[in-house]
C-alpha cells in the first residue's frame, strides 16, 4: 500500500508540472519536484520488498535515473529540455505504476479482474488528487519567497485540483453503487461505514471545500492565507486517499 501511495503521489506532482507555465514559476520550484519524486520513488522501492523480481528492479532503477536527471536540468540555466523531462518522468511513473498494479505484484480478485479500466482510473484520479493538493500547497509556499511572481500558477493548481476531485468523486461513486448492489446488507458492518465516512469526508468534501476557500483567498491575492488552507487540503487528501487504498484492499472495490 505504502509502495503505490508514494508513487500516486510522484506521479501527480510531475503531471501537475504540466499545467503550470514554465515562465511564471521558478526553475527551483521544478527542481524540488523532481528532488521529492525521487525520494518518492526510493520509499516505493523499498517497500516493494522480496517480492520483486529482477527486471522490476530495473524498471524502478531506469524511474530513478529519469527524475534525477531532470533534477539536474533544472539546475541549469534555461533548463534545456526541462520540458521533455517533466513529460518523460510522467510517463515512466504511470507505466511504473500500472505495472506495479497489474504486473503481478499484487494479486487481483476476478471481480477486479473484470473493472481493469476501473482501476487504471483509480490510480489516475488518485494521482492526480494528490499532486495537484501538494503542488498547490507548495506554489502557495513560493509566495512567501516570491511575493511578486503571478496569481496564475495557484489560481490554475486550484482548477485542477477542483476536477480531479470531481473525477475521484464520480469513479468512488461507482464503485459504491457496484459495491451496494453485489453485497447483501453492504451497511451492516460498522467498521466499514466508520472507513467510508473517513474516506468520503476527508477524501473528497474537505478537499472541495477547502479548495473553494484557497480559491476565495487566492482571488484576492491572501496568499498566506490560501497556503495555510492547503496545507490542510494536503492531509485531508493524504488520508483520504489512504482509507481509500484500505477500503479496496477490503472490499476489492473503489469506494
Amino acid at each position: 500500500m505504502v509502495a503505490v501511495f508514494c508513487l500516486r503521489l510522484a506521479l501527480g506532482m510531475m503531471a501537475c508540472l504540466l499545467a503550470l507555465p514554465n515562465s511564471q514559476a521558478p526553475p527551483r520550484f521544478y527542481r524540488v519536484h523532481f528532488l521529492t519524486s525521487l525520494g518518492l520513488t526510493g520509499v516505493a522501492l523499498a517497500f516493494t520488498g522480496e517480492r520483486s523480481d529482477p527486471l522490476f528492479i530495473s524498471a524502478f532503477a531506469v524511474l530513478l535515473l529519469v527524475l534525477f536527471f531532470g533534477s539536474v536540468v533544472w539546475h541549469l540555466e534555461g533548463a534545456p529540455q526541462g520540458r521533455a523531462a517533466i513529460i518523460l518522468a510522467s510517463v515512466c511513473l504511470a507505466t511504473t505504476l500500472v505495472w506495479m498494479r497489474f504486473g503481478g505484484f499484487y494479486e487481483l480478485s476476478t471481480v477486479q479482474q473484470m473493472h481493469l479500466l476501473g482501476l487504471v482510473g483509480d490510480d489516475f484520479s488518485s494521482a492526480l488528487v494528490l499532486g495537484a493538493a501538494t503542488t498547490a500547497m507548495l506554489i502557495g509556499h513560493s509566495y512567501l519567497i516570491a511575493s511578486g511572481m503571478s496569481m496564475t500558477p495557484l489560481l490554475r493548481m486550484l482548477l485542477v485540483l477542483a476536477a480531479s476531485l470531481v473525477v475521484r468523486a464520480i469513479l468512488s461513486g461507482i464503485g459504491l453503487w457496484l459495491w451496494t448492489e453485489v453485497t447483501p446488507e453492504p451497511f451492516s458492518e460498522t467498521e466499514t461505514m466508520l472507513w467510508l465516512a473517513v474516506r468520503w469526508l476527508l477524501g473528497i468534501i474537505a478537499p472541495l471545500v477547502l479548495g473553494w476557500m484557497a480559491w476565495e483567498t487566492a482571488q484576492i491575492r491572501s496568499t498566506q492565507s490560501a497556503t495555510g488552507i492547503l496545507y490542510v487540503v494536503v492531509i485531508v487528501s493524504f488520508l483520504g486517499e489512504l482509507t481509500g487504498q484500505l477500503l479496496f484492499d477490503k472490499t476489492g472495490y473503489i469506494l
